[in-house]
């Protein structure tokens, strides 16, 4: 009776079983069936969106840029010529002085005293002069009387002679002795702007010429140089201009910009050129002259000039972004008139401003990629936008 309990039980339970493993069954092929996967080829990628511009046609000049510094045409240190105490400064540090302009008094009370002393010994010969004078006229009268002898007479004449060069000695003196009181007040030897004194009232003045006091510097302001070095090359293309021109290397035209200034705003020329080349530099220095009214180039301020290299004459230009490089050859992007882009092997010149001087390679009317290079492929489809580039300033 027991077995037959256990035996019905196990086959009721069989139909659960079988039914709950169809379901695992179907759950599961459910999760591992593929989604498909939507038929056809991706969209190709729209083109390249560019501006495009043609070459900038207009006159331009080449000039040559060179670095240097601005120099004073005069420059003096102000020295003491005669040695004592100073006694007065009569300037201010930094003011523009003129030549001749008292600028220091050192005492001039020893070399008054010194002066004094010298015209007293020149009165004391001019006596005694006049003195030997006498006794020569009256050796002659005696002379003629045979009261003396020849010896006499002679030994007079001479004291005539000596007490001549005697005062002539203590002119000299009264000379030397007014020049030294001069010396005492010391002026300008040039105009221009003066420095902060370097001694003050009371110090003691050396005075001479190789280890006279130094008490201060004055620095000419107009005109000014600027000194730069120039290759042969150069140097031969400015005189076969200057010959074509039938005028003198000096005299050529020149301009000067300072650190904060773009453009070249000074006007100027050159006033000098060296007469042989430096051997070890291979470089020959020439110099500009600059008018400075306003005093604004300043000795030893940092300056860029540039010198007129030829005639002008009519170039197309580009900006600088429009040029790439590939190895040593620069390159722009052409458009055809089928919207194709293509590379184009071109020469430069000359930077102007932002351009550049295309100077083979390129004509007047082709259409030349601006803005958008990086995207570019040979024979690729663009979409390009037209514009205008902006005229340079006029000469360079």
């Amino acid at each position: 009776m027991k077995k037959i309990t256990f035996l019905s039980a196990v086959i009721s339970v069989q139909p659960l079983l079988i039914t709950l493993l169809l379901l695992v069954l179907n759950g599961c092929n459910k999760a591992e069936s593929p989604v498909a996967a939507p038929a056809g080829k991706p969209d190709a990628p729209p083109p390249a969106k560019v501006k495009i511009a043609q070459p900038l046609s207009q006159q331009v000049t080449n000039w040559d840029e060179y670095t240097g510094r601005i120099e004073a045409v005069e420059s003096v240190d102000v020295r003491a010529r005669a040695s004592g105490y100073l006694e007065k400064i009569n300037f201010k540090a930094g003011e523009k002085v003129e030549k001749g302009d008292l600028l220091f008094v050192i005492d001039p009370r020893p070399f008054k005293a010194k002066l004094s002393y010298a015209v007293a010994e020149l009165e004391k010969a001019k006596t005694q002069q006049e003195l030997a004078k006498k006794d020569l006229a009256r050796a002659e009268n005696l002379l003629k009387a045979k009261a003396i002898s020849a010896e006499e007479f002679d030994a007079r004449q001479k004291a005539v002679k000596e007490m001549a060069a005697t005062i002539e000695s203590a002119n000299a003196q009264v000379e030397s002795a007014k020049l030294n009181l001069q010396f005492t007040e010391v002026r300008a030897p040039i105009s221009g702007r003066i420095s902060r004194e370097l001694l003050t009232v009371g110090n003691a003045v050396n005075g001479g010429d190789i280890d006279a006091t130094r008490l201060a510097t004055i620095v000419s302001m107009n005109p000014v140089y600027v000194s730069v070095n120039v290759d042969e090359q150069a140097i031969l293309n400015y005189r076969r201009e200057a010959q074509k021109q039938k005028r003198k290397l000096e005299g050529t035209k020149v301009e000067l910009a300072l650190a904060d200034e773009q453009s070249y705003p000074h006007q100027g020329k050159l006033d000098y050129v060296a007469p042989m080349e430096n051997p070890t530099t291979g470089t020959i220095a020439v110099r500009g002259v600059f008018e400075n009214q306003d005093e604004l180039l300043s000795p030893g301020f940092f300056a860029r000039i540039r010198i007129r290299g030829g005639a002008a004459y009519q170039a197309l230009l580009l900006p600088e972004r429009a040029i790439g490089t590939d190895m040593a050859d620069r390159f722009v992007w052409v458009i055809d008139k089928d919207q194709k882009v293509s590379q184009r092997k071109v020469m430069i010149g000359k930077k102007i401003e932002d351009l550049r001087v295309i100077s083979q390679g390129l004509q007047a009317g082709e259409w030349v990629v601006i803005e958008g290079v990086q995207k570019l492929k040979p024979d690729s489809k663009v979409a390009a936008e037209k514009i205008t580039l902006a005229t340079a300033t006029a000469e360079h």
